[in-house]
């Protein structure tokens, strides 16, 4: 049986309290490889009864994982066609639409920042920066609908959604934020979240790497990548509200450590580009999960009627964490050939874009068969989780059927 976005699916409730829980959904950073999480929103989709309701109340999306969650919020109303739109997008991908990919804006964007670097102050308003991402800039004013998000919400399809940046001035970690009108701005130590009316600055400012690409400024500041310096990724989410979690990675085999190899040389610049961009990217979600974890041990361990008592505001949050099984830098690495030529000169050679240089490949290569070879991952690694995401959910659809027939 179809439903329409305003027919309510949404039963879910607090056997505490009996209030409704309303499920976020937390989009990480990671440049090309958020093309990961279209395959798994796709499953989701798939696993979940027919229909073009939105499964997510609450959407918190930082860098590569904004611009996904601003395409599903601006259609919440139609969630099937959110998820066609967003993998048509995703599936032809080229370099050229998010960076300049020809020799010569790759070598106006590198004086420009050799300039800056050894000049100074005479070249102030330049931006510094590897590459020119202008074309990411044209591409998302065409295919993104700000004005379809606030409708969504006021039809009660959408509860929020939040673009989180990095404040280079302020050190804060902001969340922009557009939802209910319940929902009041916060601030905690080097956390705000600031409601505003999204726009395409705020994806162009969440999306800055650093040096990777400009810094947007909004406002009276500047802002970056919303990875840098995001202490709590899951915060902004709890924040608006979200009673459940479900936490899309782009971490491969996350959890897991890594064997320590003998090295012979010394790492490449891509090299240490890539691990600080793991470090920016990866380690704060994988620190915000184990630390919901460990409180909901805690919380399952105190009574309620406690922790009322207490005046405890700790409550359990049900999670769902969805990672790679594969390692994305190996996948990378195998699509090194699809590089372009530019792009190769400016991170030094083929030494740094080879297997070893594999870690910043997989933030930059916006090709086709990288981007389409994500989803696939994505696509098989939820759909092998299909029970779970069936659970996760199924206190919102009780006593409908789950399983689905074929688009």
């Amino acid at each position: 049986m179809q439903q329409s976005a305003n027919t309510s699916l949404k039963t879910a409730s607090d056997p505490e309290t009996g209030s409704y829980q309303k499920t976020g959904l937390i989009l990480s950073g990671g440049g090309a490889r958020a093309a990961y999480q279209v395959g798994v929103l796709k499953a989701v989709h798939k696993i979940l009864p027919r229909g073009d309701y939105n499964p997510f109340d609450i959407i918190s999306g930082t860098s590569a994982g904004a611009i996904n969650g601003i395409a599903l919020a601006s259609y919440a109303d139609n969630y099937r066609i959110g998820i066609r739109h967003l993998e048509r997008i995703w599936s032809h991908f080229d370099c050229n639409q998010i960076y300049r990919t020809d020799f010569k804006g790759v070598s106006r964007t590198l004086l420009k920042l050799v300039r800056s670097l050894v000049v100074g102050r005479g070249y102030k308003h330049d931006p510094v920066s590897l590459l020119n991402n202008a074309p990411l800039r044209k591409l998302l004013s065409e295919v993104i609908r700000f004005d379809n998000i606030q409708p969504a919400i006021d039809k009660g399809a959408l509860h929020a959604i939040a673009i989180n940046c990095s404040g280079l001035e302020s050190g804060e970690s902001v969340s922009f934020f557009q939802g209910h009108n319940s929902i009041n701005n916060w601030q905690r130590e080097r956390r705000i979240g600031a409601r505003t009316q999204l726009n395409v600055d705020h994806l162009m400012a969440s999306s800055a790497i650093p040096m990777i690409f400009p810094a947007m400024k909004i406002n009276r500041e500047y802002f970056a990548d919303g990875a840098v310096r995001q202490l709590a990724p899951i915060s902004p989410a709890l924040h608006l509200g979200a009673d459940k979690i479900m936490v899309i990675g782009v971490s491969g085999v996350a959890h897991k450590r890594k064997e320590r190899r003998q090295q012979a040389a010394y790492p490449t610049p891509a090299k240490l580009m890539g691990h600080m961009l793991n470090a920016a990217f990866l380690d704060s979600m994988e620190s915000d999960v184990e630390r919901l974890c460990r409180i909901n041990r805690t919380v399952e361990r105190i009574p309620p009627h406690i922790r009322q008592q207490e005046g405890m505001e700790l409550r359990k949050i049900d999670l769902l964490e969805i990672n790679p099984s594969q390692s994305l830098d190996d996948i990378a690495g195998e699509h090194a050939d699809e590089i372009p030529r530019a792009l190769k000169m400016a991170l030094g050679g083929s030494g740094n874009t080879s297997r070893n240089g594999s870690g910043i490949l997989s933030y930059l290569l916006f090709s086709r068969g990288f981007c389409q070879n994500l989803i696939d991952l994505g696509y098989n690694d939820a759909m092998t989780r299909a029970d779970e995401i069936r659970d996760f959910f199924s206190d919102h659809f009780e006593g409908r059927a789950v399983n689905r027939a074929n688009d």
